[in-house]
């Protein structure tokens, strides 16, 4: 049908038909084209207007009344052209502001014993990277080494990722270091006073940073180049700093 079609060319259900009435009526009144349409006069009003304001209807006074006439219809093409061009210079707009959504930091959570296993065994997904780990105490004491030393540290090697590791200076941490060259690490001190973390974070694949609290048992994944250049950016001080 062919009001149908002009509201596939951009008009309303109730524009199409009032469009459609006043060519087929030619110069008339509002209640002639409301019965040739169908619609109620009130409607038939508001639907002028906006016809109007597209060029598709005039009004023309004669006697004290209104009388409403279509224009030619060739003026579609017009419209339709004009629309074409809003919508090219939108493009650009609306392509930044899915950039800014695009660049929002991903963020993912985990529970458990099974979730801390599973953040743990993303960092070393991609091969021949370099890890920044800051190790906190409860590492020993609320989660204990059977899974790095059985299942995480051998993935680890085995895809020769670096870990540079920051540690509180302690008598545990002393002999973890002392196996740094088996375990394809480097790690340096800072005072325990001052590097008080009960987390462990990892800084990894140039985009993504995972913290984990193994004393209360959950983990999240934040993956952001932004946060990550800042958060390398704290370990690299931190790391120029300790001994």
């Amino acid at each position: 049908m062919l009001h149908k079609q002009l509201q596939n060319a951009g008009l309303s259900e109730n524009e199409a038909k009032i469009y459609l009435a006043a060519l087929e009526l030619g110069q008339t009144s509002v209640s002639r084209i409301a019965r040739q349409a169908g619609i109620k006069r009130t409607t038939v009003y508001l639907s002028l207007e906006s016809l109007m304001e597209k060029g598709l209807v005039s009004a023309l006074k004669k006697d004290g009344k209104t009388n409403y006439f279509a224009e030619d219809p060739r003026d579609l093409e017009r419209i339709m052209e004009k629309k074409k061009k809003e919508i090219s210079d939108l493009i650009p707009q609306l392509l930044a502001f899915t950039n800014l959504i695009d660049n929002k930091p991903e963020i993912r959570y985990f529970e458990g014993d099974e979730g801390i296993k599973e953040v743990l065994m993303k960092t070393v997904e991609k091969p021949d990277q370099e890890i920044l780990m800051m190790f906190s105490e409860s590492y020993f004491s609320d989660f204990g080494d059977e899974f790095f030393e059985k299942v995480y540290r051998p993935e680890r090697i085995k895809k020769r990722i670096l870990s540079r590791t920051l540690m509180p200076e302690n008598e545990q941490m002393k002999e973890l270091s002392s196996r740094n060259a088996q375990h394809f690490r480097q790690s340096k001190f800072l005072p325990p006073e001052l590097f008080q973390i009960n987390i462990e974070m990892l800084i990894y694949e140039k985009n993504k940073i995972a913290i984990i609290s193994f004393k209360e048992e959950f983990a999240f994944i934040i993956d952001s180049p932004a946060i990550y250049t800042s958060f390398k950016a704290i370990f690299e001080s931190l790391w120029a700093g300790a001994k």
